[in-house]
């Protein structure tokens, strides 16, 4: 074996163009598989970073007959669950609040998770300074405690070691911190602190405790050890029925109270998951094409080496010592390119992993670490055996002819057909490539263009959190809002300014999507035991359809008047005016919602005074949705501000700040940014999808196209004579190029028919927006402009047919 790398390494150090070119092409296909592989594993397949993370399950409730999956618990039900399941270890909760942290002249919004005390226990978290909860630390009346996420203390607090025992005022209550965890993914939110239920007002109100109806947490429990998850949903299932029959007035039958319960890992990564595997699957295709080439390259190179391996033949070597010193070579090659492809694949990482936050929060676990490095180092090895095996098999069937020919190339038969077939694969694959990528641009294009049925353009938007210490009251924070809206109207720069419960492209619904509430028409009872029509709702404030320019398709916006003493009214878009009253003018019609899955009590009538434009809300490739809006002077407090400026919106931000400030010191403000910006977010996920695949297949085309010439070179050097001969006897040279060509255009097109049959589109279709995964635009376009490439290709190198002259030919008879 050490012979044969010797030998191997001078036959490579001798031809340095040939190793070079070998190197370079394995060497892309190699660190764009290492790279994405990085992502995959660190996302999808690295096992969590919690004790026995395998039995670690996620309980969904669903509302089957409304089409709900996603049903929040009340405390009840997790009781329930807690202390019935025969399957599960333990059951913990989880939901999220925003409080303030206050210093002396200012307040930060921090994203609070509010858990139970085994909470972390439960997941097998060891705090990376301090400790976690402790049972004592959820009784009424202890004192108030957090513990701080790893990336809020390296980012807010500088990685202070002395942060344990600080104390913070939260909404007028003193805080003290007692542990810091280490850098794990979180789930369901992303959180600043952690706190036990008993710190959080609403859940520790014994009316929200006893209320069955009130839901809004997670919950997750633990198998008991050796229990499958299948096992484990047929308990719950079976506890969800006694539930749903104990408690008819809070699981109407309506509705289809069911349980659900996954691994922990699917659901951190299940929005992940079909977006990496395409991805993958690209780079192992660009990986076969690149090995496709390589072997081309390989057969090229045998031609020069016939004679000698002939020689070596007849001298006693028999055919597996010649096939082992090939492969020898190209493992080497293919090694060689590992190590070069290992490091060019930090700098796509770095792309990959602020791609992979948006949609698992285990993108922090992406990194080139052992098991990366060992996909790296098994994948050199089979590259090296997967393209060297077939050129090496090729050789030692035709000792005798080589002897025969003297020096010069010949090519068999079979070695023509084999170099002829790695041609066709390469061109399939890369048109596969080719075809995913229009796929996705088109798609990606079809999205960019969709009309969100507003203005965007210079519009700011933010977030505002007061201290429900201080405004005890609905009427408070009405008041507050008011004040806010007046002194940043007055803002230099300002054109119009509204307030909302959520905007535009705000990036915490996106994922979300629209909620849905019960709601009854007049004169349109719903029938019991039938489920009740869904609406979403936002609460705004006058100037908010101005301040985004959301047209009044008819009767009248918001105004002044809409007060808590007047008529209560609402707004009614588009969708829900021709979903509900098809052959009707809504303007008029009254409202109510009236909840038929316990969620909500019924309110009094809503009187429809306006019709309003539809508008993409919740991101551009959701469908628009029947909305309700409600006035905030009658509805409740709405925390966010939009604000249309004259100029640009970040130029006036600061002084928006400062007015909302003079209004009270202690308004956090957050997530300030235009919604244009909050726009082009949204699209983040397809716009990297389709760059990162039209990169892929941008590649494979061109080593494709590289691949493509350098055979169609081979030919015409090995077929001279021949050519020079059909020449001598009356061709023409334009006939003698055509012909090359079209014995060129005859693979190419063999291959895209086969790259047709093989097409992406299965895998892509969930991906796609509005664009079929057959779409006929993009197979003719990606067809055409591929086989004109291919075309160039053929005809660069079939050039040389120009300069043969015949007389060289004949004399070489």
């Amino acid at each position: 074996m050490i012979e044969d790398v010797r030998y191997a390494l001078r036959v490579l150090l001798k031809n340095p163009g040939f190793t070079l070119m070998a190197i370079l092409t394995l060497a892309l296909g190699i660190g764009a598989n290492t790279a994405i592989f990085s992502v995959v594993y660190g996302v999808l397949l690295r096992p969590l970073p919690y004790h026995d993370g395998a039995r670690l399950v996620v309980l969904h409730q669903q509302a089957t007959k409304a089409h709900e999956n996603d049903v929040p618990f009340s405390a009840q039900e997790i009781f329930d669950y807690r202390d019935h399941s025969r399957t599960l270890d333990a059951v913990v909760e989880h939901h999220s609040m925003s409080f303030l942290l206050f210093t002396s002249d200012s307040a930060e919004r921090v994203n609070t998770a509010v858990v139970s005390a085994n909470f972390f226990d439960v997941l097998g978290v060891k705090p990376l300074l301090g400790r976690t909860f402790v049972a004592s630390d959820e009784d009424h009346g202890a004192d108030a405690v957090l513990v701080l996420s790893y990336e809020y203390w390296k980012g807010r607090h500088g990685g202070d070691p002395n942060i344990v025992g600080r104390v913070f005022q939260m909404n007028n209550r003193p805080h003290t911190v007692i542990g810091v965890l280490p850098p794990i993914p979180q789930y369901p939110a992303q959180s600043d602190v952690y706190m036990p239920t008993s710190q959080c007002p609403f859940r520790s109100s014994p009316q929200f405790i006893a209320d069955r109806t009130s839901r809004m947490m997670t919950a997750f429990g633990r198998l008991k050890p050796g229990i499958p998850v299948e096992q484990a949903q047929a308990d719950l299932s079976t506890l969800a029925s006694h539930i749903a029959q104990d408690h008819p007035e809070a699981y109407p039958k309506e509705a289809g109270y069911a349980i659900e319960i996954a691994p922990l890992r699917d659901d951190l990564t299940r929005r992940a998951r079909t977006t990496f595997f395409v991805l993958l699957a690209a780079a192992g295709l660009v990986l076969l094409i690149a090995c496709a080439n390589v072997a081309n390259l390989l057969l090229a190179r045998l031609l020069k080496l016939e004679r000698e391996l002939a020689i070596r033949a007849a001298l006693g070597a028999d055919r597996l010592r010649i096939v082992r010193q090939l492969l020898t070579e190209s493992v080497l090659l293919s090694m060689a390119g590992g190590v070069l492809g290992l490091a060019i694949a930090p700098s796509a990482l770095a792309v990959l992993e602020k791609f992979a936050a948006q949609l698992s929060t285990r993108a922090t676990e992406i990194r080139i670490d052992t098991p990366v490095l060992l996909f790296t180092l098994g994948i050199s090895l089979l590259t090296g055996i997967l393209y060297g095996l077939a050129p090496a098999l090729s050789t030692g069937k035709h000792t005798a002819e080589a002897l025969k020919q003297g020096g010069r190339s010949t090519s068999s038969a079979g070695r023509q057909r084999l170099r002829g077939a790695l041609v066709v694969a390469q061109v399939a694959v890369s048109f596969m490539l080719l075809i995913g990528a229009g796929l996705m641009i088109r798609s990606f294009v079809a999205l960019e263009t969709q009309n969100p049925g507003f203005n965007a353009d210079r519009v700011l938007a933010l977030r505002l959190s007061p201290s429900f210490s201080k405004y005890t009251g609905t009427q408070a924070l009405r008041t507050m809002a008011d004040n806010v809206l007046l002194r940043v109207r007055a803002v230099s720069g300002v054109e119009s300014a509204g307030m909302t419960t959520t905007f535009p492209f705000n990036p915490a619904n996106i994922v979300s999507g629209p909620g849905n509430v019960a709601f009854e028409i007049e004169g349109l009872p719903v029938s019991k035991g039938e489920l009740g029509p869904q609406v979403d709702t936002t609460i705004i404030s006058p100037g908010y359809f101005e301040a985004i320019r959301q047209p009044i398709m008819s009767g009248r916006a918001f105004n002044d008047h809409d007060d808590p003493n007047s008529l209560k009214v609402a707004i009614v878009n588009q969708t829900m005016a021709r979903h509900r009253w098809p052959n009707e003018d809504p303007i008029g019609k009254r409202v109510r919602f009236n909840s038929q899955d316990g969620m909500l009590p019924s309110t009094s009538w809503l009187q429809i005074v306006g019709v309003i434009g539809d508008a993409k809300e919740y991101g551009l490739h959701r469908a628009v949705q029947d909305e309700v809006y409600l006035p905030a002077a009658q509805d409740g407090f709405a925390n966010n501000l939009v604000v249309r400026t004259t100029g640009d919106p970040m130029a006036v931000a600061a002084a928006i700040r400062a007015a909302i400030r003079s209004v009270d010191s202690q308004i956090a403000v957050d997530r300030m940014n235009t919604i244009e910006r909050f726009r082009a977010d949204s699209v983040a996920s397809p716009r990297v999808t389709a760059i990162l695949l039209g990169l892929f297949a941008g590649l494979a085309a061109l080593i494709s196209a590289c691949g493509i010439a350098a055979v169609m070179a081979l030919t015409v050097n090995q077929r001279t004579n021949e050519l020079g001969i059909r020449m001598a006897l009356g061709a023409s040279r334009e006939s003698i190029l055509m012909m090359v060509m079209r014995q060129g255009l005859m693979l190419v097109i063999a291959g895209t028919i086969v790259g047709l049959a093989g097409a992406l589109t299965r895998l892509l279709a969930s991906l796609l927006y509005a664009t079929s995964p057959t779409d006929v635009p993009t197979f003719a376009a990606v067809s055409a402009g591929f086989i004109a490439v291919a075309a160039v290709a053929c005809f660069v190198p079939a050039r040389q047919v120009t300069s043969i002259d015949p007389l060289e030919a004949l004399r070489d008879q």
